[in-house]
């Protein structure tokens, strides 16, 4: 069986092959195909098997160096694919391992230092150049050619001229106003585009403070640029998409106040975008209490309140995850919430999103309070008569249900209704389960006070 060295795998040979060969299967596709042909395709052709070729070649006379790699010293070598390391790089435990195996061992989630078994306190992984120095300088005494980092591509499709890339632009955020603008607008439009460059942004510890700087640091005389402003709160959302990013952006010290600054400050994009972010950084729990503690619900509430069409979907949907928890549900509440929700649903604007808010809200006695003096009652009834939408109905008749539990006088609207329109009769025949559930409750209630009044 024929040796396999450390070179017969090398990802930059791999990489640049596969491209070779891409490139010659599509020229000779077009020879064959077209019949009318150029020459200058023939041309191509050839220099691509010639490039091919020398490839082949030079992979053959790296393999005679094998012996060479395989008598390496021990510390060129990395722990984990006990060949030798082209791109080392160090771990919070300040152990060496070459990058593309440590970052498969943290993508599968492992936090343990392999070497040392001590817990990761950081995934950031720094390069080690005095090692990476010392293994060129021994592989040139050799004669043996070492991939050159800046070609070599991680599980993510990022090589180190990627990387070299983010961290110029990050520079270039802490220079003057139109470097910083051309900056911005470029990692708004990578983390976009690529999830590989979000990605790039939890290995730096410094990477979101530098990205920040001109909101946090850089107040030029007329107030933050709306423009920088928006692609900066952009790329934040962008960010804040990658899994891995959601603790690290909302635990950032200037992200959620900045986010909070950009819902009562910038452009309407800006402001919905910011709100987006706080949506989606929300997913996590420790995120609710955090974003929630910081005060967001106050400026999401006053935006929903504006109804800007462009904002309304993102701020519903942020404050609907927030209150998920008990302690936003009391927040949320004295901010405001129960009067703009009913408000807006009165106005028939985003009815869908803003009911759900309301049946979570009224798991908490002060909501259940205020929507019953703000006309929550005959809101809603109206809401289960017009919609077609089972979803709605069934959060009405839900919120409905608990009002009536908590206030006794307004048995009387109920009442009325029913009469009328049949509205709560219709609902436990033909709704959801939990609609009819909660639409047969206020019925018995109904008939056992009607039945209450007439003993009386």
């Amino acid at each position: 069986m024929a040796k396999t060295g450390v070179f017969d795998s090398d990802p930059a040979m791999v990489a640049k092959a596969t491209e070779l060969k891409k490139e010659l299967q599509r020229l000779v596709r077009a020879i064959v195909d077209d019949e009318d042909f150029s020459t200058q395709t023939i041309d191509q052709a050839k220099d691509t098997l010639s490039a091919l070729k020398e490839l082949k070649f030079k992979k053959r006379s790296l393999s005679l160096k094998l012996n060479d790699v395989l008598s390496c010293p021990p510390e060129f070598r990395c722990p984990l694919s006990k060949e030798l390391m082209r791109d080392p790089v160090i771990v919070s435990t300040g152990e060496t391992y070459d990058r593309p195996f440590i970052q498969k061992g943290l993508k599968a989630g492992n936090r343990i230092c392999p070497r040392t078994q001590q817990v990761l306190s950081h995934t950031i992984l720094t390069p080690n150049h005095l090692v990476r120095e010392m293994i060129s300088q021994w592989c040139k005494n050799r004669g043996i050619e070492l991939s050159d980092p800046v070609l070599l591509v991680n599980e993510d499709g990022i090589t180190e001229s990627d990387r070299d890339h983010f961290l110029s632009l990050l520079q270039k955020m802490s220079s003057g106003l139109p470097e910083q603008k051309e900056a911005a607008k470029e990692l708004r439009l990578l983390t976009k585009r690529m999830p590989s460059f979000r990605a790039l942004f939890g290995e730096s510890i410094c990477a979101i403070p530098q990205l920040l700087s001109p909101l946090s640091e850089g107040k030029f005389e007329d107030g933050i640029h709306p423009e920088l402003q928006e692609d900066v709160i952009t790329t934040l959302l962008n960010l804040s998409i990658h899994d891995n990013n959601k603790k690290l952006v909302a635990e950032s010290p200037m992200v959620i106040p900045l986010l909070i600054e950009a819902l009562q400050s910038g452009t309407i994009q800006t402001r919905s975008n910011a709100a987006a972010a706080l949506f989606t950084l929300s997913a996590l729990d420790s995120n609710k209490a955090l974003i929630g503690k910081s005060g967001a619900l106050k400026p999401l509430i006053a935006l929903l309140d504006e109804g800007h069409p462009l904002a309304m979907k993102d701020v519903a949907s942020a404050i609907f995850n927030l209150c998920i928890t008990h302690e936003n549900k009391a927040r949320a509440v004295r901010d405001g919430a129960v009067r703009t929700i009913l408000k807006k649903i009165s106005n028939r604007m985003h009815v869908d999103e803003l009911l759900a808010i309301l049946a979570m809200l009224s798991s908490h006695p002060k909501a259940v309070e205020e929507m019953g003096e703000l006309g929550a009652v005959p809101c809603l009834l109206r809401v289960i008569r017009e919609t077609n939408c089972g979803r709605n109905k069934e959060n009405c008749i839900a919120v409905l249900h608990t009002i009536c539990l908590n206030d006794r006088t307004k048995w009387k609207e109920i009442r009325e209704e029913e009469n009328t329109y049949g509205t709560i009769s219709e609902l436990a025949q033909n709704g959801t389960s939990r609609s009819k559930r909660k639409a047969s409750g206020i019925l018995d209630r109904l008939n056992r006070t009607v039945n209450l009044t007439h003993t009386a």
